[in-house]
């Protein structure tokens, strides 16, 4: 097939095929995801609604999560209307500056929540490490100024992938072979060396993912070797409660993300693989982290337990 010249790229349109080779099992697979998507938007919600009413959770780690909570929302919203467009009604069309708005979009806020988690991360080391300081340290300009940085480094650095993208001008296709629009299949389109837009979709990567997963994998052995060192057994116990929450989101967050990051270029695993995987390491995290949080914190166990009580009296 001869490459298509797409000078004015502002006018066209390109196609998005879902998960490719189960195009008629795509019906009934939006289901699962339909779920995950429900229970991220419905969990995620349920927190930004508790944590600023509930007086007991206006500290820096709820704050935090709060803000994780808002950027998984985002991603939710990002992705699942047209990936269900896709599944359920066959709607795969998008204009290229559309395509290039999700693009954006789903990698600032994968970049974002991979910073918060960093942030958290941080303020455990701070609250177990160092806990007569914790409260100077993590001061609420201080929490206004790492949330700044974070979405500021995600937004320049993720920016300048679209731009790229638009400087393309030949491609062989005008197919993505992806169920949202992911910078490498974008890449993948085009006819042209592309060598630049992988190099630096590469160091985007590294400088958001690989530095955030190297400093929060250093910061809990930190903690971990500070909570061994605790002389009451009580003591170590109730210090590492206070992180499982937060390496379990950090393992399946890190794991998915990688997984996608290198089967997408250097990997041979069958399309329809890379694609389920890479949109559930979408999915999967926002649905996970309420979930996983409100089970480990009991303010919030207790809040939404009064709701349910309520709900019961007025029905009774």
């Amino acid at each position: 097939m001869g490459a298509t010249n797409i000078s004015n790229l502002n006018s066209r349109m390109v196609t998005l095929i879902g998960i490719p080779g189960l195009e008629n099992v795509q019906f009934w697979i939006g289901f699962p995801f339909f779920g995950l998507c429900l229970v991220a938007v419905l969990g995620n919600i349920l927190l930004l609604v508790v944590i600023p009413i509930e007086r007991s959770l206006h500290q820096p780690m709820y704050i935090l999560l709060a803000v994780l909570a808002a950027t998984d929302l985002g991603l939710c919203v990002a992705i699942a209307p047209k990936m269900l467009a896709i599944f359920w009604f066959g709607s795969g069309s998008m204009a290229f500056d559309a395509c290039l708005t999700q693009l954006f979009f789903v990698h600032a806020l994968q970049g974002m929540e991979s910073g918060i988690l960093l942030a958290m991360a941080f303020d455990r080391y701070i609250a177990i490490c160092d806990p007569l300081r914790h409260i100077a340290i993590l001061t609420p300009l201080f929490l206004v100024q790492m949330v700044l940085i974070v979405a500021v480094r995600s937004t320049v650095l993720v920016g300048i992938l679209p731009i790229l993208l638009k400087q393309l001008k030949h491609f062989r296709s005008l197919v993505i072979a992806h169920s949202y629009c992911e910078h490498m299949a974008v890449v993948k389109m085009a006819e042209e060396d592309v060598h630049i837009n992988k190099s630096y979709g590469l160091f985007v990567a590294f400088a958001i993912l690989g530095f955030d997963m190297v400093f929060v994998f250093f910061s809990y052995l930190l903690i971990l070797k500070a909570v061994f060192h605790l002389p009451q057994k009580e003591a170590r116990i109730k210090a590492f409660n206070t992180c499982t929450a937060h390496i379990v989101v950090f393992l399946e967050f890190y794991i998915l993300a990688f997984f996608s990051f290198f089967s997408h270029r250097f990997g041979h695993v069958p399309p329809f693989v890379h694609i389920l995987l890479s949109t559930l390491y979408l999915l999967v995290p926002p649905a996970l982290n309420p979930i996983v949080y409100g089970v480990k914190t009991k303010e919030i166990r207790i809040w939404v337990a009064h709701i349910f009580i309520r709900k019961l009296n007025t029905q009774t």
